[in-house]
């Protein structure tokens, strides 16, 4: 069986770096925000072009601290209005919601699977007061028409990171203006995956980065000092140390998703399969290949029963969540009709050419 991600496989490369961190932090006794959380702050900081990274405790932690960092700046008051892309994981609106700001989900492209910044203005009312930009599957958004807009109307930009590592637009970092901060997860099955959960906040904004330095950390810059009503999302010191074994490569690593992707997408020829569209620029680093098809669950046996495992991201969208009740009477088809069709393939840089070859093989087949 190909597994649609073998993560001990992943790791394994690193296994004597991580057990000679374990050693250091093991050595050093400072488990909570030591030297090794400030540098890979410092790290992927510099890694992304920006001047700040805030580590904490997971992605959704991430969109919430920016949010609330933004309300406590007074940037932002509860009520407010985000707009974000349908077809998202829920943990976007989630995070919007848990911010107690309310989201407002407009259409993505099909073709991209991102939001498409020509329905946005028709969303924008006098309580829209930010744009909420998910990098999905590992594909950069159409960022220069969202910050147009933003501009435009002095809205503040917040991106979901999670799944895009690395991605970058036109040879510049995901960082493009004072006013947009990223969230990114470093959950173990991400392009850079920790061994357990965490996340980081990346913004230029200087204000922002002091606020949510205190906020990850009960409200507090001074010990047993509390300027805010904070709470515990702080990214731990032993995660911290592999991820810093991780970054230096995490360029060769999503350049060799992108070889598998340049193969699925020359060599699988199906009618009955839509590949995702890709300029083949380092904008997407394919942390997932989504394809999609009518007959998903007969595709989806198909490929098991020939010793390939995929994984449907995501079956259900957000607005007919049950947790979502509230917007269960909206209507999105082009969101309804790509979570009804989409399949995820194996894509890791630990997928063999063999395997690639196999997988091809047996979709032309299907």
């Amino acid at each position: 069986m190909i597994p649609f991600l073998d993560l001990k496989k992943l790791n394994a490369p690193y296994e004597i770096a991580f057990q000679e961190k374990l050693s250091n932090v093991l050595e050093n006794g400072w488990y909570i925000l030591g030297a090794e959380v400030k540098a890979f702050e410092n790290n992927f900081a510099r890694y992304c072009g920006s001047k700040y990274c805030i580590g904490v405790g997971n992605g959704f932690d991430a969109l919430v601290l920016i949010f609330k960092g933004y309300i406590q700046l007074g940037r932002l008051q509860k009520g407010d209005e985000v707009i974000v892309p349908a077809n998202t994981y829920i943990a976007s609106i989630l995070a919007i919601l848990e911010a107690n700001l309310v989201p407002i989900l407009i259409e993505p492209r099909i073709s991209t699977f991102n939001i498409n910044p020509d329905l946005i203005e028709e969303k924008i009312t006098s309580k829209t007061k930010a744009i909420l930009v998910v990098h999905l599957y590992g594909q950069l958004a159409e960022m220069e028409a969202v910050n147009t807009i933003a501009f435009a109307n002095d809205f503040l930009v917040i991106e979901d990171a999670a799944q895009s590592h690395g991605a970058i637009s036109n040879q510049q970092s995901i960082i493009e203006n004072q006013k947009s901060s990223v969230a990114y997860s470093f959950y173990p099955g991400k392009n850079l995956g920790a061994l357990g959960d965490g996340g980081a906040v990346v913004t230029n904004d200087s204000e922002l980065n002091k606020v949510i330095r205190s906020l990850r950390n009960y409200g507090s810059e001074t010990k047993y000092y509390n300027d805010y009503t904070g709470v515990n999302s702080r990214l731990d010191e032993l995660q911290a140390a592999f991820l810093n074994v991780k970054l230096p490569q995490l360029d060769s690593e999503n350049e060799k998703r992108r070889i598998i992707s340049r193969r699925y997408l020359a060599e699988i020829k199906n009618e009955k399969i839509l590949l995702p569209e890709w300029d083949f620029s380092n904008n997407h680093v394919f942390h997932l290949f989504v394809i999609r098809t009518e007959n998903r669950v007969e595709l989806q046996e198909y490929l098991y029963q020939n010793g390939i495992q995929t994984v449907i991201h995501y079956p259900v969208p957000p607005h007919k969540q049950k947790a979502l009740s509230d917007f269960n009477k909206l209507c999105f088809p082009i969101t309804e009709k790509i979570h009804d069709t989409v399949l995820s393939l194996p894509i890791s840089p630990v997928l063999t050419a063999d395997e690639v070859t196999f997988i091809i093989a047996i979709l032309n087949k299907y």
